[in-house]
């Protein structure tokens, strides 16, 4: 194998530097890929600091990943050299559990394997990201790439659309249903986009209202500021889902009381600390749900593929080369961007 060329930490203090490693050796049913691009996920920079305590160091973040076929293990049959390929969150799963069995593999009951910063079911290593110039996955964890769309804007979609489409999809989402999208970033400008493109009616709930005409030009059909109770109680008792991006600890109330009856608010943000506990009348009184959502399988990540290329959907991206990531970061913490950072791994090859 040649040599892989990446960015990683060292430890939790320390930027992003050069890092140098080897991948694996094909095994009979990998996919080795040139990558492309690697979109920046919020997810990379908690791990790259160790915010959820579980890091293992070196890291190579990147789950969001977009490369072409170099070479394929003996027993491939899905990809062929030269095939432009995604790989998203998780690359192994015990694939016999309930959950695998059902093509729900980021519920693996016996532990699903991460892009990065897993342990490889066979040989125990550390599993390395797309911040690389390749990546060696199995074919069953790799996905197609529709050939409609611009790759570097598809890379989000493996984290960020597969993490909104999911809910939407499980909650069957589409014509005349009326969805609320709480929260417009990565996350909610991809919601905004898909749930639009399913045919339903959309609103997006926002502190900004700077963030008004760019919702709309997404696709938002009204735009709702939270912080306003008389646009609020305009909604009361009238969405039949909303999904709710936010990460940041807040009172899920003023958002269930808009649900009518039988209505779903499903959560995907993961909160530093939890969310206040929510009135427990509001659910019962109207018979509504509170969900949560995590990623999706791999059978539906390539579904929401194949779906956004049917309807010309990728994300808005700032493509940067790989020197600017830890600049990237900082900006990320400060949504200083629209809507995704994305790297141009041609500029780590250089």
């Amino acid at each position: 194998m040649t040599p892989t060329y990446a960015y990683a930490a060292s430890d939790a203090q320390s930027k992003l530097s050069p890092f140098e490693f080897q991948c694996r050796e094909l095994r009979a049913n990998d996919v080795q890929m040139e990558v492309l691009f690697c979109g920046v996920c919020h997810t990379d920079l908690h791990v790259a600091r160790n915010d959820w305590k579980r890091t293992v160091y070196p890291v190579v973040p990147g789950h969001e990943v977009v490369g072409r076929v170099t070479a394929v293990g003996s027993d491939v049959t899905k990809y062929q050299i030269g095939d432009l390929v995604g790989v998203g969150c998780l690359v192994d799963s015990c694939r016999t559990c309930p959950s695998c069995e059902e093509g729900l593999e980021q519920y693996c009951e016996n532990g699903y394997v991460a892009t990065y910063n897993g342990k490889d079911r066979q040989s125990g290593a550390i599993t390395y990201g797309g911040y690389s110039t390749q990546l060696v996955v199995d074919e069953a964890f790799t996905l197609s790439v529709p050939k409609n769309l611009d790759p570097a804007g598809v890379a989000p979609l493996l984290c960020a659309g597969i993490t909104t489409y999911s809910p939407l999809h499980q909650w069957a989402v589409g014509p005349g249903k009326k969805v609320g999208i709480v929260g417009l970033g990565g996350l909610g400008h991809m919601a905004v986009k898909l749930a639009r493109a399913m045919g339903a009616y959309v609103v997006l709930f926002t502190t900004s209202p700077s963030k008004v005409e760019d919702a709309k030009r997404l696709g938002a059909h009204e735009v709702v500021i939270s912080k306003n109770p008389g646009e609020m109680e305009a909604h009361t008792n009238s969405f039949d889902f909303i999904l709710n991006l936010v990460a940041a600890p807040h009172d899920l109330n003023p958002f269930l009381q808009l649900l009518r009856r039988d209505g779903t608010m499903t959560l995907v943000g993961l909160p530093e600390h939890n969310h206040p506990s929510p009135q427990v009348f509001n659910l019962i009184l109207k018979r509504r749900r509170l969900a949560g959502s995590f990623i999706g399988g791999i059978a539906e990540t390539q579904e929401m593929l194949d779906f956004c290329g049917e309807h010309g959907i990728t994300a808005d991206i700032e493509l940067i080369p790989m020197e600017q990531i830890n600049d990237a970061y900082e900006r990320m913490l400060k949504s200083d961007v629209k809507y995704r950072f994305v790297i141009d791994i041609d500029s780590l090859r250089k």
